[in-house]
């Protein structure tokens, strides 16, 4: 089988599950237990975050261990506006963010509050200039994320918190799930102040992953209960999760840091080839992440070619994996200003460290073969 739908989930690495598994099997008492076996697992708990924190340039207490990318953009989101909804109610993001995001904001109007929803180029970029336009008095925070999960655009985000360190009241929040280990991000940056990682992106396990906040920024917390995390987040620790997260962040950076040029040469292949087949339109930037590629055929259904190219044993996708059961037409596409069609035929094809060239060479022979197939049916 080749794999490219990696931007909805990857391979769990070898060494991920055998932390977890030796974790789990081995010091599974709860961390918040007096005895020596509690001591020890509350321990391990203290190294994780350690070398979390250490990887990502950042201190062990602005570490918050969560269940992913939706729980890290949720808390985040809802915890800034909750905590400080008595200076204000405005909140800033964009039209192209993840469903997580996105529905979040959508939420926190029921309850009052108001969302300015930024517009992108075609490419799918905010401008900061619109950022700017749209600071007003009452806003407390402004949430972008780093790489679009649909389309693989990378957004302006040092020059937004360049931006925002004139707004020292308003927070800024970056989802980096997508981001992290392919695109890097300066979380030290004065401007940042919030920023979410999920671990089953960077082959590490489902139900794992990471909230940053910044010395000094306090959060409502979505949980209440025992105050595990620094009191932000509740409810017993998953230590295995929490260790393999760690595991898995040093490979991914350890992969970042040798073969990232590499991935961005397979991925400009890809889609330079993509760009000459017939009928086929380009939505991802050409400068854009380097393991996302997305494209629209108009005339035909996206789940018509994902299913015969998986009969040939070839996987792929259409848009973020959170919404491609339920919207025809993908909000994202429209917000770049694409028409119908294009909107409701887009296919995205996710990368990963471990795609080799002559995977990719075997996808492009696939995929045009079965549109010729499918071109034929319809004359």
């Amino acid at each position: 089988m080749i794999y490219l739908d990696n931007g909805a989930t990857t391979k769990p690495h070898p060494e991920v599950l055998e932390s977890f598994q030796k974790v789990s099997e081995n010091y599974f008492a709860n961390p918040s237990s007096i005895h020596e076996l509690g001591g020890t697992v509350s321990d391990l708990q203290s190294e994780a975050r350690k070398q979390i924190a250490q990887i990502l340039g950042v201190e062990p207490e602005e570490i918050v261990f969560t269940s992913g990318g939706t729980e890290g953009n949720n808390l985040a989101i809802k915890g800034i506006a909750l905590e400080h909804q008595n200076r204000g109610k405005h909140i800033i993001t964009s039209k192209v963010e993840h469903p997580s995001v996105y529905n979040t904001c959508k939420s926190l109007e029921t309850l009052g509050f108001e969302v300015t929803y930024l517009p992108v180029n075609r490419h799918g970029i905010v401008d900061v200039e619109d950022v700017k336009q749209a600071l007003r008095d009452d806003t407390v925070l402004v949430s972008i994320m780093h790489v679009n999960n649909e389309i693989g655009s990378i957004q302006p985000i040092e020059a937004i918190a360049d931006l925002l360190i004139e707004y020292p009241k308003v927070f800024f929040h970056i989802d980096a799930v997508q981001s992290l280990g392919k695109v890097p991000l300066d979380l030290s940056h004065e401007g940042i102040d919030l920023a979410t990682f999920s671990g089953h992106k960077i082959n590490g396990l489902k139900g794992t992953g990471v909230l940053y906040v910044k010395k000094g920024t306090t959060l409502f917390p979505l949980f209440h209960g025992g105050g595990q995390e620094f009191g932000i987040r509740s409810g017993t620790e998953n230590v295995a999760g929490n260790v393999a997260f760690a595991k898995a962040l040093r490979l991914i950076k350890e992969k970042e840091q040798a073969k990232r040029h590499e991935l961005n040469e397979i991925r400009m292949k890809l889609y330079e080839a993509l760009e000459q087949m017939e009928g086929v339109e380009m939505n991802s930037p050409k400068e854009g992440a380097p393991h996302i590629v997305h494209v629209s055929v108009p005339g035909f259904k996206p789940e018509v070619i994902i299913h015969a190219l998986y009969d040939q044993g070839i996987v792929i996708s259409t848009q973020s994996a959170c919404s491609s059961k339920r919207e025809e037409e993908s909000r994202v596409l429209k917000a770049c200003g694409h028409d119908r069609k294009r909107a409701s035929s887009g296919l995205r094809i996710t990368l990963s460290y471990d795609t080799t060239e002559a995977e990719v060479q075997t996808f492009l022979q696939a995929f045009e073969r079965v549109l010729n197939e499918l071109r034929k049916v319809l004359e």
